[in-house]
Formats: C-alpha cells, sequence, structure tokens
C-alpha cells in the first residue's frame, strides 16, 4: 500500500505542477463549473484575463516546449458550439455527424497528433459554459437526430478527474435518446465514470496502439494492456465500446507489430462483445503538417514522403492500401466485416 500511496503522491505532484499557472477569463470566474475546476488546484497560480486568445493566440510559442508544462485556461465560448464532421473522419453510417469542442488541447503528446498544427499552443482550454453546448444541441435535436462527437480535439475522459464533463454530457445523452454520441480516449479512466449506468446511445471509444508505438510516439499515455483493460470493464458494466485503431503508422516492423496488437486486443476482449471497430490511416491537413514539421522537424513519422490531395495529406496509395489491407485481414479472424468500418 504504500508504495501505491507514493505512486499517488507522484501523480498529484506532476499534475500539479503542469497546471502551476491558470489563467481564467473574467467572465468565466463565477461560473460553478469553473469554481469546481479551481478547487482542484489550490497551490496554482491564478491570473484574470479578458479573452482565452490573448494567451493562447499570442505570437512566438512553441507547442512541444510548452508540452514540458502546459497552463490551464478557464473561457467561456462564444460562438461555434457544434461543427460538421470532417469528410476525413468515420460517420459510421450516422446520416447528421457533428462534433464538439468543449475543451482544445489533450494532456497528451503524441508525435503525430494534428493539434500540434492546429492550435499555437499546447496550453489546455476548457470552456466552463458547457450548458450552452448542450442548449445548442438541443435546438439541433428539435430537426433531426444527431450523432456527435464530444472528444474531438481533446481527450474528455483523460480530465474528467478536473472537470466531470464526462458525467456531465452522460447524464444529458440520457435525456436525448435521438441524440447518439462517441467519447473517445486514449486513457484508461473508465474507473472516473463507472458508476454511472450504461447508456444506449452512447458509445465509449478506445484508440489503440501497438506498444512500441505507444512506447515511442504516444508521449504520457496510457499502455495498451491500461486501455485494454479499462475498456473491457467498460464492457463488463454495458457499455457500447467502439475499438479504434486509427492512426495506422506505417513506421519499422508494423506488420508484426500491429498483427501482435490486435491479437492482445482480442485475448483480453471478446470480439463479441464489442460494437464495432475503426481502421485508419495517418491522415492530416496540409496547412497542418508544415506547422508540424517545423516544430518537430526530426521527426520519423512526420518527415515521411506524404501525399497530399484536397489539402489532406497521406501515404502513398501502396503503403496506405497495404496498411489498411493487412489489419482489414488480421481483424477478419476476430470479428465479421459488417463490424469493421474502413
Amino acid at each position: 500500500m504504500k508504495g501505491r500511496d507514493n505512486l499517488q503522491n507522484l501523480k498529484k505532484s506532476l499534475w500539479n505542477s503542469s497546471f502551476s499557472h491558470i489563467y481564467i477569463e473574467k467572465r468565466a470566474i463565477n461560473n460553478i463549473n469553473a469554481k469546481r475546476i479551481l478547487s482542484n488546484f489550490k497551490d496554482a497560480t491564478k491570473i484574470e484575463i479578458e479573452h482565452y486568445k490573448d494567451v493562447f493566440c499570442r505570437g512566438h510559442q512553441s507547442f512541444a516546449l510548452q508540452k514540458n508544462s502546459p497552463k490551464l485556461i478557464l473561457a467561456v465560448k462564444r460562438d461555434n458550439f457544434i461543427y460538421k464532421g470532417a469528410e476525413v473522419c468515420e460517420d459510421f453510417g450516422n446520416s447528421h455527424f457533428y462534433y464538439t469542442s468543449t475543451m482544445m488541447n489533450c494532456i497528451y503528446d503524441c508525435e503525430y497528433c494534428y493539434l500540434q498544427g492546429m492550435y499555437p499552443s499546447s496550453n489546455i482550454v476548457i470552456f466552463v459554459n458547457i450548458e450552452d453546448i448542450f442548449y445548442e444541441v438541443e435546438q439541433l435535436l428539435k430537426k433531426h437526430a444527431v450523432y456527435l462527437c464530444i472528444s474531438y480535439d481533446t481527450d474528455i475522459l483523460a480530465l474528467e478527474g478536473i472537470t466531470s464533463f464526462a458525467t456531465k454530457w452522460l447524464e444529458f445523452a440520457l435525456k436525448h435518446p435521438n441524440l447518439k454520441i462517441e467519447l473517445r480516449t486514449k486513457s484508461a479512466n473508465f474507473a472516473a465514470i463507472q458508476y454511472i449506468p450504461a447508456i444506449n446511445n452512447v458509445i465509449l471509444a478506445w484508440t489503440l496502439s501497438p506498444l512500441n508505438i505507444i512506447e515511442k510516439f504516444e508521449k504520457n499515455t496510457p499502455s495498451l494492456n491500461s486501455r485494454l483493460e479499462s475498456a473491457n470493464n467498460a464492457i463488463k458494466k454495458g457499455w457500447n465500446v467502439r475499438l479504434c485503431f486509427d492512426p495506422l503508422l506505417y513506421v519499422e516492423d508494423w506488420q508484426k507489430n500491429y498483427e501482435k496488437c490486435i491479437d492482445d486486443t482480442f485475448n483480453k476482449i471478446s470480439p463479441d462483445d464489442i460494437l464495432d471497430i475503426s481502421v485508419g490511416v495517418f491522415r492530416v491537413s496540409k496547412d497542418y503538417l508544415k506547422k508540424m514539421r517545423k516544430g518537430r522537424e526530426y521527426s520519423l513519422i512526420l518527415n515521411y514522403p506524404f501525399e497530399c490531395k484536397n489539402g489532406v495529406c497521406t501515404y502513398t496509395e501502396n503503403h496506405s492500401s497495404n496498411l489498411v489491407n493487412f489489419v482489414y485481414e488480421k481483424l477478419l479472424y476476430y470479428v465479421p466485416a459488417e463490424k469493421i468500418y474502413v
């Protein structure tokens, strides 16, 4: 027990050092969600600001350097609460596909993450007025059913300990049966919501990668085994669970590593118990890639000679098809084709 306590204390110390400074928009100060978040960081230096962009969008920032000690920004989202789903993202057969961002940026530091090309800063912004987003979703639901990805530009479940936003979304979904939400994560944090009974119109999705890719390119993320254990615990509680082998990365020994990853996955999780599987190769906006390469000029992943079409960069057709076909065939050993989305 002593060793476990020491580990927990270490985790708390590291977490607090990351958010040593918290910037708060003046209009967010009295928000109940902001107060709850701040209660987790009693020793942090609090700084009032007019607008989150005054800090988040200032010039001459290093996304990579800030990852060593990101700061927290609490803000009020003013507009653009909901977006149409991007064409490069799988809609899983849903007609009305949208996404929303209650946060910007992620506590993890994946070398291939598009956020480093999308944002000028790796500081984390939390929009505390989540109820305003709920209102906009309700207006949309009056027109038609909605499929909504809620963990798009962040990892909501990884931050559940300080925000409780995943819980709020689940409670909201329970009240709106014509809303289907996907919560995607690389975390192993199902324990944070395990007390909530499974909700039929909610999908919990885990992004899975081979162990060597996690160790080399997904800094600070939980191990494959930890993710699988968390996903399996969700399944045992009756949740709809999606497994995502996305993005597939063209790296050394990729066949061997993805084969082992798939075998390890279904040694831990019964294929009969999952909802479905998503498969996709690495792809990113041409503009984002340019910024990503500038920030990580020695990255093996990012300096691949990608082919760009219609503003989206990905592997050559040969490498892309080899990756997808190999993984697809391996998955067919375990699950029927109708459960696999490519």
